[in-house]
């Protein structure tokens, strides 16, 4: 009995992914930071905030994406969250019970003097899987599309050009949507930093959604994440 449930977690952490709900994990490598205060509205869209360069890339599982980035010089933050939907302030029940039309995302703060807003795109395609229609690696649905959330004509410009890039590398239609950039609403804190703060939970389910491998299979050596 105790062998089938330990299984039966096994599988559930694996399967769960982005839709683990909070208590189902345990810090295991950090205290669990106090909540951090964000605006009551959400972030407004826009391409800088102060000296800043801001970007919002949706590239399935925000757990992935931000760990995907934090790591890259010059990026000052990356906070997961939902955009482009039609409710304010939602919840991840919601989101990822697709009530609300939101994407999984992040939003992504950078000293434009060290890394350049098409360093960090051309970055964001060598993480995603460009062509799946059906959301990113095992998550499916519209929470998990892939998409460049952009603010002006210069992020537009570089997305489209980007884009163009990828369908002429591989022949063949790109899935990944350009959108206009839209309010910003932080996911809940236990989701923030979350491939940090239980990385053994974080592993398995990166490992059992093919999200490497099939990075792999794509961009070889030029594949990115973590």
């Amino acid at each position: 009995m105790r062998i089938n449930l330990l299984l039966g977690v096994s599988l559930f952490l694996v399967v769960a992914g982005c839709g683990m709900l909070p208590g189902s994990a345990t810090a295991e490598d950090e205290p669990i930071p106090p909540p951090v205060a964000h605006p009551a509205d959400g972030y407004a869209p826009g391409a800088t905030e102060g000296t800043l360069g801001v970007a919002v890339f949706a590239g399935g599982c925000f757990w992935c994406v931000e760990s995907d980035f934090e790591d890259v010089e010059g990026v000052v933050s990356v906070l997961s969250g939902y955009t482009g939907g039609v409710r304010a302030q939602p919840t991840y029940r919601e989101v990822s019970g697709k009530k609300t039309e939101h994407i999984e995302a992040v939003r992504i703060l950078f000293q434009p003097d060290v890394v350049s807003y098409e360093a960090l795109v051309e970055r964001f395609w060598r993480t995603i899987d460009p062509f799946q229609t059906d959301g990113q690696f095992c998550d499916l649905g519209k929470p998990y599309y892939s998409a460049l959330f952009v603010a002006g004509d210069e992020q537009r410009g570089v997305a489209e050009a980007t884009r163009a890039k990828v369908a002429k590398r591989f022949d063949r239609s790109v899935a990944t949507q350009i959108i206009p950039a839209a309010i910003f609403w932080p996911a809940e804190d236990y989701h923030q930093d979350f491939y940090r703060k239980n990385s053994g939970h974080y592993k398995k389910y990166r490992k059992g959604c093919g999200r490497d491998r099939r990075l792999k299979q794509l961009w070889g050596n030029e594949a990115g994440g973590q």
